[in-house]
Order: structure tokens, then sequence, then C-alpha cells
């Protein structure tokens, strides 16, 4: 009952970032973290973290995170990760852009208290371009433009280039 509880209370974390992000709430952005999260590297806490989200989306102005996927394996009874794909779209008024992307954020959750929280995300994108642009994978993340760090899809993947590396040896074998 506990594992079922608990996975409950995981898949309601990411979509209320959604929400919190979205409506700029940054009481509820910070309650779904870790009281000690890591931001960036130097500084912790979520009195850091508010600071750091409120800096970043500063520049934005309204955004929609749409939550899709999202795997989640137990590590102990207190402790998970898993994947959440999102698809997010952003104004960008300086730019006169509205854009549209794909990403998944690397979540590892732990249970402090009695209540499940981010204990860290990892952000990988496979594409963020304006909405009148043909997505293509790694549009819009190498241009330096964002103060997310972000990792491309889906070379984050290990099993990306074992599979790319396996497909190349049968293709080699097949030539022989």
């Amino acid at each position: 009952m506990d594992r079922m509880e608990s996975l409950a209370a995981i898949r309601q974390l990411p979509h209320r970032y959604g929400v919190a992000i979205d409506s700029r709430d940054m009481d509820m952005m910070v309650s779904l973290f870790a009281p000690d999260v890591r931001v960036g590297k130097g500084q912790s806490g979520r009195a850091a973290l508010r600071a750091w989200y409120t800096k970043t989306m500063s520049t934005a102005g309204p955004s929609v995170h749409f939550i899709g996927n999202h795997v989640v394996d137990f590590d102990d009874a207190d402790h998970a990760h898993g994947i959440v794909y999102c698809r997010d779209e952003l104004d960008h008024p300086q730019d006169g852009e509205w854009v549209v992307g794909m990403l998944q954020y690397w979540d590892d959750y732990e249970r402090i208290d009695g209540e499940w929280c981010f204990r860290r995300r990892k952000f990988h994108r496979l594409y963020i371009n304006d909405a009148l642009v043909r997505p293509q994978p790694g549009n819009g993340i190498d241009e330096g433009q964002s103060a997310l760090t972000t990792y491309r899809l889906p070379d984050a993947y290990p099993s990306w280039a074992r599979y790319w590396a396996e497909v190349a040896a049968l293709e080699a074998t097949a030539e022989s």
C-alpha cells in the first residue's frame, strides 16, 4: 500500500511543478523540493532556489508546461528516480517569439518527514524554437539564450550511442 501511495504522491510532483512555474507561484515551486536542495554549484536551500527561479523566469511572459509520460523506479522506501516528458511553450517578448519545445526531466525523489519531494531535476531538451519554425532535434539548444542548463536529447541517453554502435557493427558484419 505504501508503494502505491508513494507512486501517486511522486506523480503529482511534476504536475504541481508545471502549475507552479506557469502561475509563477514561487512558494508552491520551492515547496516541491527538498529543504536543502542544491542550487547551482555553490548554493543550497529553498531561498536560493526561489531567487534562481524568480530571476530565470523574469524574462519570459506567459508559459504552458504540459506534463506527459512519467516513469518512476524506486531505489528504496524513501528514494526513487524517474523521467518525465514535457511539452513547453513560452512567450519570449524580448525576441517577439512564442517558443515551443519538447524536453525531459530526469528526476531524483526523496521522502522527507513523510512527504515526497524533488531532490534533483536534470533538464534534457530535444528542441525549442519559435512556434512558426518546424521543430528539429537540437533546435534552439546551443544558442546560449537560456539560463537553464540543458542536455541534448536523444544524446543524453547512454543507450543512444550504444544502439548506433550496434547498428554500425551489424551493417559492417553484413557487408563482409
